[in-house]
């Protein structure tokens, strides 16, 4: 028999190291912490190289996307495609996507010296990603899409954009030098920002919408990839979709989007209930009816079926997965607390707010708000990007917004310079319960009339929890 693999820093066995992790995890449920990602971080400590060690021994490997916006609800629609194509999955369903929570992950699947899951299915942070790909060697790799975000950590959208475009390029080098096969590149066609990764690859995958009547008539003022990579001249938009998405070229050296091979032909947007989507495949053309709202959920889905696609799921299999996803945790997941209905639009940063008040503009009657704004670390401290958030689209339909969080004051400013009046805009800084509480006492009496709630990152998880405590919402929270 031979000796087990031990690590060269700490000479633990990978048996030892698991049994550590999880006994740290049990510890920390059983102490009232939830120990999410703690498990992976104590494993990773012990065993640096554990990531590695254990997605090896995936059968069929393992997947991993990334983007600034949607992460966790294109890894809940890929989920649900691969379950309906009958892989079992080793999946970071809860979106704790730097090393830590792949390490949990995988740890969670741990049996007998090997997962569970025949396919590892990660969401990886946009900063984690070089890392995480080179431990994980993923068989396909999607990135959707990148928004200025979280200025104060990760710095400018550019910053992200370079680090993605070396792990492309060293992916590239490690196959020319090796022989051994790289990974499949999926990318969004409509973020310049993004489908420049592609450049220099001709397998690549790419996704994008089709439709132009869902597009805007001019781009989002706080569109972020604007500027040609190649030339640096000005993009020229002949449709907009979400920000800087759209269809794009340089009018200084030509450089365009890309042609998309998998595309929403034809989107109808049903308010913040949904969208029937025609998807075109390379096989095959299916009509979606999407269970999640807006525009940059139709993205998702198509990111979504663009991986699996990938991986050889037939249109068919893609189309029912798609149809039968749920809400992903605290995105457009909709509860009912005190017989009225809740709905979580999660809002982290200027692209993902103005696509969620034009999900909401297309709602019935007014609309009824808790807006809650927190500045803690997995936010971003600097909440200045409010200001580029076109909440004055929805202002004249607002019947009263509640505003929470740790900001809860500069939200209610925000408002009040959108256009809504002092009398429909109230403050409650003690906390999220009673953010919640002072929302549901102040909406209508007529109970088939919803709250809207749109927090940012930290925020919705503390509604969450709460809404859990309350028996309202399901499931553990993260």
């Amino acid at each position: 028999m031979s000796a087990p693999a031990v690590s060269p820093r700490t000479g633990v066995p990978l048996s030892a190291a698991v049994a550590t992790a999880r006994l740290a995890g049990r510890a920390a449920r059983l102490a009232g912490k939830g120990g999410t990602s703690l498990p992976g971080k104590v494993l990773t400590r012990m065993r640096p190289d554990a990531i590695a060690r254990m997605s090896d021994r995936l059968d069929e490997g393992s997947v991993v996307l990334s983007a600034t916006n949607g992460k966790t609800t294109t890894a809940a629609l890929v989920a649900s495609i691969l379950e309906q194509h009958g892989t079992t999955l080793v999946h970071n369903r809860q979106g704790a996507n730097m090393a830590g929570g792949i390490a949990a992950s995988l740890l969670g699947s741990w049996r007998h010296g090997r997962p569970t899951g025949a396919l590892g299915l990660f969401e990886v942070d946009e900063f984690w990603l070089d890392g995480l790909v080179r431990s994980l060697r993923p068989r396909v790799v999607l990135l959707a899409n990148l928004f200025r975000d979280q200025l104060d950590r990760y710095g400018e959208l550019e910053a992200i954009a370079d680090r993605w475009h070396e792990i492309v390029a060293d992916d590239a080098a490690r196959t020319a030098s090796t022989g051994e096969a790289g990974f499949r590149l999926v990318l969004g066609a409509d973020d310049p920002a993004v489908a420049d990764l592609g450049i220099e690859r001709d397998d690549v995958l790419y996704f994008g919408v089709q439709d132009v009547a869902v597009a805007r008539g001019v781009a989002d003022h706080a569109s972020d990839a604007t500027t040609c990579r190649v030339c640096g001249a000005s993009y020229v938009y002949t449709a907009s979709f979400v920000g800087h998405l759209g269809h794009y070229a340089c009018p200084s050296c030509g450089h365009r989007r890309p042609t998309p091979q998998i595309t929403a032909e034809r989107v109808v947007l049903h308010g913040t209930r949904g969208s029937t989507v025609d998807l075109r495949l390379p096989d095959a053309t299916v009509t979606v009816d999407l269970h999640l709202p807006g525009l940059y959920n139709v993205y998702n889905a198509l990111g979504a079926a663009a991986l699996t696609h990938a991986l050889g799921v037939p249109a068919a299999t893609i189309a029912a997965g798609l149809t039968s996803t749920a809400a992903a945790f605290g995105r457009a997941e909709t509860v009912r607390v005190e017989d009225r209905e809740l709905q979580l639009l999660l809002v982290k940063n200027p692209a993902g707010a103005n696509e969620v008040a034009r999900t909401l503009a297309l709602a019935d009657g007014e609309l009824d708000l808790l807006a809650i704004l927190n500045d803690r670390i997995a936010d971003g401290r600097d909440v200045s990007w409010v200001w580029d958030a076109d909440l004055e689209a929805i202002a004249g339909r607002v019947r009263h917004v509640t505003c929470g969080g740790t900001r809860a004051a500069e939200m209610a400013v925000r408002w009040k310079y959108a256009g809504v009046a002092s009398s429909r805009i109230a403050v409650v800084t003690d906390g999220v319960a009673a953010a919640l509480d002072h929302a549901l006492a102040a909406a209508p009496e007529d109970p088939a009339v919803p709250i809207h709630a749109i927090p940012t990152y930290t925020a919705m998880l503390e509604l969450r929890e709460e809404l859990v405590r309350r028996g309202a919402a399901k499931g553990s929270f993260a």
